[in-house]
């Protein structure tokens, strides 16, 4: 495989670039280059700027905003998008909820659901997790009964991300107890304004809030909701999960993630009275992390040209290889940054700081690589944990 790229090529990169730098609003860049938290209305202000280019969902079918573009471009389009500090379009809308609606929903489902996805006019978040059926996703007890043109849904989910802001949930839910685990599963996708539904949020180690335990007690569902064939949702998740896992190396992130370590340990004194980055041991742990990264982008590269050529639209299990290591990644990049804030991670800088007269301003970028360091040790365990990604490699691609 070439790994250089044509000119054609090329000059997609310095277009998608150009747009990123000149359309979406520098403020917003910055949270994301700065490890801030977004707002809702960042992120849906960047997907509508996409999506007004074509370019919120380039992955879909084409009849449904999708673009014609080789792997090569759609791997440019997101590295250029995460250098340059670019929300990426909502996962859970463009990623996971919308392919598979474009792939099993019929069409009345197709009109309603897919353009407001596209344009973030409804935010969709994800029902998968139970408290008792993490990792282990077919052990989930959600149940949804039948009764006449509804389901009736009681149970609850966990970690849910982004809860609080979403119109819409898509859930698994278990429409046949009697059924073997991955056999008795459903598709269903829900309104969060549903009598019935109490949305939770849980506190992260750092004091964010972005997930929550999300109740339903009761909740009628119009059967039409339910997307392709009553228990067939286990075949839908993997689909769905497989692009999870794709998004989650992350590539372009953990790049400009380590760029701002390396600029910040070369300006940071170390406490022998040198800069971080003189410590050798340092630069080695940092340079193993960046040849790591480029065994990663190449092998993103691999798994997304051998996904064009697969015409039964099923999951790639090497996908699996790049949720591993990008998250084992993304967690390194910000094991890297604590190591340069030093004890000024200790900080605690909960706003964001104006001016340089603060006395607290040379220690914000060290509360947040603290902030950041916690928050990403989840990235491990979410979209399936790397344990239970192991396995699905060994069966699948080792065949053991």
């Amino acid at each position: 495989m070439d790994l250089r790229f044509t000119k054609e090529e090329q000059a997609f990169r310095d277009e998608v670039r150009q747009f990123c730098q000149t359309e979406i609003p520098l403020e917003i860049r910055r949270k994301v280059m700065e490890g801030r938290e977004l707002r809702k209305e960042d992120i849906v202000t960047t997907q509508r700027i996409l999506n007004a280019k074509g370019w919120a969902v380039p992955r879909w079918p084409a009849e449904w905003g999708g673009r014609p573009w080789t792997p090569i471009q759609h791997y440019i389009w997101t590295e250029e998008l995460q250098q340059n500090g670019v929300p990426q379009p909502l996962a859970f809308n463009c990623d996971m909820v919308g392919p598979v609606i474009a792939a099993f929903g019929n069409e009345a489902q197709k009109k309603r659901f897919l353009p407001k996805a596209a344009n973030l006019d409804d935010w969709w978040c994800q029902g998968f997790s139970e408290p008792g059926a993490g990792s282990d996703l077919a052990g989930l007890s959600t149940r949804a009964v039948r009764d006449g043109d509804h389901y009736v849904v009681s149970g609850q989910k966990t970690w849910t991300t982004l809860a609080q802001y979403a119109d819409w949930i898509f859930c698994l839910v278990r429409t046949d107890p009697a059924a073997k685990k991955q056999s008795g599963i459903s598709f269903l996708l829900i309104d969060m304004k549903s009598p019935g539904i109490l949305v939770r949020p849980i506190v992260l180690i750092e004091g964010g809030r972005e997930v929550n335990e999300v109740f339903f007690d009761d909740v009628r569902v119009p059967a039409e909701n339910l997307i392709g064939e009553e228990n067939r949702g286990w075949d839908y998740a993997k689909f769905l999960l497989s692009n999870e896992r794709t998004g989650i190396a992350r590539v372009g992130i953990t790049k400009q993630r380590l760029s701002a370590v390396k600029r910040i340990a070369k300006q940071t004194p170390s406490g022998e009275g040198t800069a971080v980055w003189d410590n050798p041991a340092f630069r080695a742990r940092f340079n193993q992390a960046q040849i790591e990264l480029k065994a990663l982008e190449i092998t993103q590269m691999r798994v997304a040209a051998s996904q064009s050529k697969n015409e039964g639209g099923r999951p790639d299990p090497a996908s699996s290889i790049l949720k591993i290591k990008g998250s084992e990644l993304q967690q390194a990049a910000t094991e890297l940054a604590v190591e340069v804030a030093g004890p000024a991670a200790l900080a605690l800088v909960d706003r964001p700081l104006e001016g340089s007269n603060d006395p607290f301003a040379e220690l914000e970028w060290a509360s947040l690589a603290a902030q950041n360091y916690f928050n990403y040790r989840k990235v491990s365990i979410y979209g399936g944990s790397n344990e239970i990604q192991r396995n699905i490699i060994a069966k699948s691609v080792l065949g053991f």
